[in-house]
C-alpha cells in the first residue's frame, strides 16, 4: 500500500469523503472519540462528517444525551458516545492521573481537598443541577476551597477523570457542568479486556490504516495495553504492510477507497478543524505532511491547526474571522494555488458557512506573494 493509498483510506474511514451521512453520535461512535479540546472546532469536525448536518444539530446530539464531552484519554477534552463514556473514564484515566500527581503537589490538592470539593460540588448538582465553570469556582471559593490560578480547572478536570462530573448542556455560550450518574444514569461498565477490545476495533475501524502505536498514543494507553487491544480483534480487521511498518484497518472499508482502473481519484478541498482526528489521531502524520514539508517547515503547533486538504494531504492553513455579518474565512496556501485551488477553497468555505448558518465572506488569499481580494458572498 502506498503513502496515497493509506490517504484515500482514512479519508474514507474518518467519514472525509462523501457518501456517509449520520447521526453525531453515528460519527463519534465510529471513531470511538473525537477531541474537543477547541469547542467550535469539535462541532465543524462532527459537520464535516454528518453530511449536511449544522451545529445545532451537535448542539441537539449533546442535549439528547447521545453524545458526552468529558476527558476521558490523554487528560484532553473528548466527546465521547455516551453508552461509552463510564468504561472509557475507567479504563483510559488511572494513568494519567497518576502522571499528573506532580501538578497536584504543586497546587496542594490532596485527597482531603478533593473529597471536600466533591461533596460540595456533587450537592449543589443534586438533582439534576447544573453549574457553570465561573459558579463552580464561587462555590468553591465559598466553601474556602481555592480556585484560583490553574487549582479549579484541575479539580474540575480531577472530579471529571474520577467520574463525578461530565460537561452538560451549554446555557447560552456558557459551557455547565453536571453529575455523570444522574445525566447519564445505568451506563453499563465492561470489564478491562472487552473495554481495550471495543476501544480498538473502533480506533482502526475509523482511524486506519494505523499502527498499534498510533493506537497507544491516541488512546493514552502503554504500548502492551495497546498491543493487548489489538491482539484481542485483530482477526476482525484486515493487515496492511507499507514501507516496512505493519497497519491495521477495517476490511469492509477496502474497496471503499479503491481508484477504478484508468481513474484518477480526486478530492475537494477539505477544510479541518484545529486538532482534527485526521491529524491528532496518530502518532506518525508523516503521511499528510510529508510534501508540506518538502515545501517549507511544519511546526508541530501548525500540524494541528486548522489545515486545508487536497486528496488527504495537508496543502495549507486557514483562519476564521467574525465580521458583522456572518464570518470571514482566509486561506494561507502552503505553494502558490491555482485557479482551481482557490474556487475550491471557496466551495469548502461555503460549506462551512452552511454548517454555520451564516454567510461567509472569503476575504483574501495568501501564499508567498500571491495575494487576491475577494469580497463576494459565497
Amino acid at each position: 500500500m502506498t503513502a496515497a493509498e493509506i490517504l484515500r483510506h482514512r479519508l474514507q474511514n474518518q467519514r472525509l469523503r462523501p457518501g456517509r451521512p449520520g447521526t453525531p453520535a453515528d460519527v463519534v461512535r465510529w471513531l470511538g472519540a473525537v477531541q474537543a479540546q477547541d469547542y467550535a472546532g469539535s462541532l465543524w469536525a462532527l459537520g464535516l462528517r454528518t453530511g449536511r448536518g449544522t451545529d445545532a444539530d451537535v448542539e441537539r446530539a449533546v442535549r439528547a444525551k447521545e453524545i458526552v464531552r468529558t476527558w476521558p484519554m490523554r487528560g484532553t477534552l473528548h466527546f465521547v458516545p455516551a453508552e461509552s463514556a463510564r468504561w472509557m473514564l475507567d479504563l483510559l484515566t488511572p494513568r494519567i492521573v497518576t502522571r499528573t500527581a506532580a501538578m497536584r503537589r504543586r497546587l496542594e490538592i490532596d485527597a482531603a481537598v478533593l473529597n471536600r470539593a466533591a461533596k460540595v460540588i456533587g450537592a449543589a448538582l443534586q438533582g439534576g443541577g447544573l453549574l457553570t465553570r465561573s459558579a463552580v469556582y464561587r462555590l468553591l471559593a465559598s466553601s474556602r476551597i481555592s480556585p484560583e490560578g490553574q487549582r479549579g480547572l484541575h479539580i474540575l478536570w480531577l472530579l471529571a477523570q474520577d467520574g463525578l462530573l461530565c460537561f452538560g448542556p451549554r446555557q447560552g455560550k456558557q459551557h455547565t457542568f453536571v453529575l455523570l450518574e444522574e445525566w447519564l444514569p445505568g451506563r453499563p461498565a465492561l470489564a478491562r479486556d472487552e473495554a481495550l477490545g471495543t476501544l480498538a476495533e473502533r480506533y482502526f475501524s475509523g482511524h486506519g490504516p494505523a499502527t498499534v502505536k498510533d493506537f497507544a498514543w491516541w488512546s493514552g494507553l502503554t504500548l502492551a495495553a495497546a498491543k493487548e487491544g489489538l491482539e484481542a480483534v485483530k482477526s476482525r480487521l484486515l493487515r496492511v504492510d507499507a514501507e516496512q511498518t505493519t497497519r491495521w484497518m477495517k476490511p469492509s472499508a477496502a474497496g471503499a477507497a479503491a481508484v477504478p482502473r484508468g481513474q484518477t481519484h480526486t478530492a475537494a478541498l477539505i477544510l479541518l478543524p484545529a486538532f482534527d482526528e485526521y491529524m491528532v489521531g496518530y502518532a506518525d502524520r508523516e503521511a499528510a505532511l510529508g510534501d508540506a514539508r518538502r515545501i517549507r517547515p511544519i511546526t508541530p503547533a501548525e500540524a494541528l491547526s486548522p489545515l486545508i486538504l487536497r486528496d488527504g494531504r495537508a496543502v495549507g492553513t486557514w483562519k476564521r474571522f467574525p465580521d458583522k455579518d456572518g464570518v470571514s474565512v482566509a486561506p494561507g496556501f502552503f505553494a502558490a494555488p491555482t485557479r482551481k485551488d482557490l474556487d475550491a477553497f471557496e466551495r469548502a468555505a461555503h460549506l462551512y458557512g452552511r454548517f454555520l448558518g451564516l454567510p461567509v465572506t472569503v476575504s483574501e488569499y495568501l501564499s508567498g506573494n500571491m495575494k487576491r481580494e475577494h469580497g463576494g458572498r459565497t
